[in-house]
């Protein structure tokens, strides 16, 4: 019998057979062979767009097995906003996140929810990302920015493009690290990724492969693996208990005063105390939400910056229109100030619409609290689970029609956003438990995409395809970019307006490297705040 959590809820891995009584009503694979189940043809490298090609054949819900564990997945509209009330369901810690708990523990993203530091780091912690403390990571993210932008004209006057998701990495993990934490890591003086870099994309590559191994087999079959998990898990422990020490050694820490600090993310961890309870998060407990800042802090928003330049890329006209929006709304103020990045718009657009392709955390898993029939349909027991994939709920032909698969940021100018249905634009997840670190994510991506419209003219390599790797995250696999600089902005250019987007499944835009450009004429959505737009 499954062990279970202090709500009564069953914890750990559960079987879909367990929570769903009439299972047999959603379909699967039809290659479906004993033991093994539905692994016939399946690419262990890329299991989300394995699961993506089965979700197109078999419909909105469907069922996949493997070494006799039964999933269950969604992506139709009407059953992932069903699975959003949170009056009868919640989130779920299964697969690859229950996997990242030997690294994170309870952490924000991976506490269970009967776990009481997830409500408590959550109340401390909140008030990190309110507006005020917004404006004062703001100056520190143009810093970071100015980084990248040295580093990539210094490639440019090389002669070489630029190696997008490597620098983007560079870029979200010292934005992080010095906003939060008061950190350099260095990594754009490094010729390789920093080993904090290394080290969690291996612990995330792990948690990865356990999905795909039978349980009882893996400690034979990652044996390997599993020594340079242990040694991957080690080193971020200890780059982050240097860093908590380093912090406490200056004066801040543990003392409840103003201590040493400069009021970031860690002083907040160390020092404050719970508004109402008066509780304190533990020092474990701090190593696990540092690591949890580091890692989803930087790679979720770095493949959301990949994806994003690479559809810039490949859509000059598109470029063409967001960078004039930067030039009117920032002229040629040498530093846009806090709220200028509220008011790129179409740049925001652009964002959104490569996270509705591509989100960077690309399913939430959601479980009932109660005995509930899924959208009048399917009944689920309490504790039963299932996997919203959201590549494919962001492709629903019925609500981005049948040319979902084209990238076409207009999909959230203000009337098209307000026409569509809720629940069905979801990046950043559902809920109580949806990302903490969402508007600083926003604003960080919209500000570094501005910048660099502002800058460059991005050229795509004609002969490069889209391949997506997954790491439980996703990212552009080997992106790279030529660059042209471009001269002095006039203040007071005046938006554009270029007609057509194209498809999401071919090669690089005619023309993209040709050093043509579109000629705007429109401007911008005029619907409210985009960076701090409710969640829809």
């Amino acid at each position: 019998m499954a062990e279970t959590t202090e709500s009564g809820l069953p914890k750990g891995f559960r079987s879909a057979e367990h929570g769903w009584p009439e299972l047999g009503r959603i379909p699967h694979p039809s290659r479906r062979l004993p033991l093994v189940g539905d692994v016939v043809g399946v690419d262990r490298r890329r299991p989300l767009q394995d699961s993506m090609r089965f979700g197109r054949e078999l419909g909105p819900i469907f069922r996949r097995r493997a070494f006799g564990r039964e999933f269950v997945f969604v992506w139709g509209a009407k059953l992932a906003a069903d699975l959003a009330d949170e009056s009868r369901f919640a989130k779920h810690v299964g697969l690859g996140v229950a996997n990242l708990r030997p690294v994170v523990g309870d952490g924000l993203f991976t506490a269970y929810n009967h776990e009481p530091n997830w409500q408590l780091a959550h109340d401390v912690l909140a008030p990190g990302f309110s507006r005020e403390a917004m404006e004062t990571y703001h100056g520190m993210m143009l810093s970071v920015a100015a980084r990248l932008t040295a580093h990539w004209d210094g490639e440019l006057a090389a002669g070489r493009t630029v190696d997008v998701p490597g620098d983007m990495t560079k870029l979200t993990l010292e934005t992080i690290a010095r906003t939060g934490f008061g950190h350099d890591f260095g990594s754009f003086e490094r010729d390789r990724p920093h080993p904090f870099v290394r080290a969690m994309i291996g612990t995330l590559t792990y948690a990865q492969r356990l999905n795909s191994v039978p349980g009882p087999l893996a400690p034979l079959l990652l044996r390997t693996a599993a020594r340079r998990n242990a040694a991957d898990i080690a080193h971020l422990n200890r780059t982050v208990d240097a860093l908590v020490a380093a912090r406490r050694g200056s004066g801040g820490g543990g003392s409840g005063g103003s201590g040493g600090g400069t009021g970031d993310l860690l002083d907040r961890m160390l020092e404050t105390a719970h508004p109402v309870t008066g509780e304190r998060l533990s020092a474990e407990n701090v190593r696990k939400q540092v690591i949890t800042f580091l890692v989803a802090g930087h790679e979720t928003t770095s493949g959301a910056l990949s994806f994003a330049l690479y559809y810039l890329a490949r859509h000059p006209e598109i470029a063409a229109r967001a960078r004039a929006e930067v030039d009117r709304v920032w002229g040629d103020t040498p530093e846009p100030g806090y709220d200028q990045v509220a008011k790129l718009r179409y740049v925001r657009r652009v964002l959104d619409e490569s996270l509705r392709l591509w989100p960077t955390a690309p399913a939430y898993a959601r479980e009932a609290t109660r005995d509930t029939v899924l959208a009048g349909e399917h009944p689920m027991r309490r504790g039963a689970w299932a996997l919203v994939l959201l590549p494919l709920l962001h492709r629903d032909p019925e609500v981005w029609g049948e040319d979902a698969g084209r990238f076409d940021p207009d999909r959230f100018d203000a009337k098209a956003v307000r026409g569509r249905a809720p629940h069905t634009f979801k990046p950043f997840g559902t809920g109580a438990r949806a990302c903490i670190g969402r508007q600083f994510a926003l604003h960080e991506a919209t500000l570094v995409l501005g910048l660099l419209l502002r800058r460059y003219e991005l050229r795509a390599d004609p002969g490069y395809r889209l391949e997506v790797t997954e790491r439980l995250t996703l990212m552009p696999e080997g992106l790279r970019l030529g660059l042209e600089r471009r001269g002095p902005v006039a203040a007071g250019v005046s938006a554009g307006r270029a007609e057509g987007a194209g498809s999401d499944s071919g090669s690089a835009a005619s023309g993209a490297g040709s050093g043509s450009k579109s000629a705007p004429s429109g401007a911008g959505s005029v619907g409210g705040c985009p960076v701090h737009r409710a969640d829809q």
